[in-house]
């Protein structure tokens, strides 16, 4: 957690426009988003709905009111809205738990724990007919990259898909409906938990599997191994689709690190990445794709590093510590989440709020399924 003094130096930098009013800044539909975040009192983990409350707050405009919480066992990672109405939340890596619950609901949360030997690595998709949830996952044993096909209904698992590489994070159904992999690539220890081990062996890809068999179709990696591809987002290009990828640098070298760019774009045939005019710590923390551009969260230089759809640089939106990106249902506006502080953006001009907790976690969504705000 920063300081206060920094905290209150991050806040006092924002722009004038990111500390708007509450009567400028006031979202034209109520803010609903599905959010994880670590109490600011004990520490403890909680998911919960945040949504949009009516007070005026100074100096942030509108806030973010947590509802229908629940407590986790340790710190979530990615969230899924679920068809049914449901939320499924998935333990951070190396992780050992699923958790699917309806906000406001009386059913009973329903759990869903790793198998022996296995762990869930922060990252989860519903198969496009719905009826399957696919997870990435590691062997314990052996350091090997897995996809958990799971039944969508009791969260069982039904079988497992090799990745063809190590420590597997975010995957997506492409533009065809196959599964793309990110293989984060960086070795880990099962008895030292997310210590990185001889990142000499790194060995990040994307892959491509078939969504209904695992058959691999193809796989691609950058020229440079110290690039970890981790978080994926797709967007259209003149009708073309194309998957941006958030990445995370893992050079010696701080230098190198703190140059080395955040985004790569993959357009079904090859994967390159993308030059950024001014630094962005080598670290890009989620991605999103909204108003057809591609946004990249770089919580060490607190902002979003902004790219129009074929990688041409368009700004950094200054946050402080932002990570957590969520786009409207429309793709119009996107939530931003960071230390003490969220901003919405439309493409032109931005408006603060204040965040539901202290410290999000790494990614948030927008809400489908209505305030539910008992």
């Amino acid at each position: 957690m920063a300081t206060d003094p920094l905290r209150r130096r991050l806040l006092a930098a924002l722009p004038p426009a990111l500390c708007a009013p509450a009567d400028t800044a006031a979202p034209q539909t109520p803010a609903r988003l599905a959010a994880t975040w670590a109490s600011g009192v004990d520490g403890s983990y909680h998911a919960g709905l945040s949504l949009q409350n009516k007070e005026h707050l100074p100096k942030h405009g509108h806030g973010l009111e947590a509802k229908n919480t629940i407590e986790l066992p340790t710190r979530a990672h990615a969230l899924l809205a679920g068809p049914d109405g449901a939320l499924l939340v998935v333990a951070r890596r190396p992780g050992d738990w699923l958790l699917r619950w309806r906000p406001g609901a009386a059913a009973e949360p329903q759990w869903a724990w790793a198998a022996p030997e296995r762990a869930f690595n922060g990252h989860a998709l519903w198969s496009a007919d719905g009826t399957r949830l696919f997870t990435t996952e590691t062997d314990l044993g052996s350091g090997a990259g897995l996809v958990g096909v799971r039944d969508a209904r009791t969260l069982d698992l039904l079988a497992e898909w090799p990745t063809h590489g190590i420590d597997p994070h975010e995957l997506l159904l492409d533009a065809g409906g196959q599964l793309i992999v990110a293989n984060g690539g960086v070795p880990t220890r099962p008895e030292t938990g997310r210590a990185k081990g001889d990142l000499g062996r790194m060995d990040s890809s994307l892959v491509r599997l078939h969504a209904a068999t695992g058959r691999r179709l193809g796989q691609w990696r950058l020229p440079d191994p110290r690039l970890s591809l981790r978080h994926l987002a797709r967007i259209e290009v003149d009708g073309k689709p194309r998957i941006g990828i958030a990445l995370q640098a893992e050079h010696g070298d701080a230098a190198a690190r703190t140059a080395a760019p955040v985004l790569a774009l993959f357009d079904g045939e090859g994967l390159r990445s993308v030059a950024a005019p001014e630094p962005l710590a080598g670290y890009g923390g989620s991605i999103a794709a909204c108003a057809g551009a591609l946004w990249v969260s770089c919580p060490r230089v607190n902002g979003v590093a902004r790219f129009d759809a074929q990688g041409r640089w368009q700004g950094l939106v200054p946050l402080p510590e932002a990570c957590a990106l969520a786009p409207e249902s429309q793709g119009r506006r996107l939530w931003i989440g960071g230390l003490e502080c969220a901003a919405r953006h439309d493409g032109a001009r931005p408006a603060a709020f204040r965040a539901v907790g202290p410290r999000l976690d790494n990614h948030w969504l927008w809400w489908p399924h209505g305030p539910a705000d008992a």
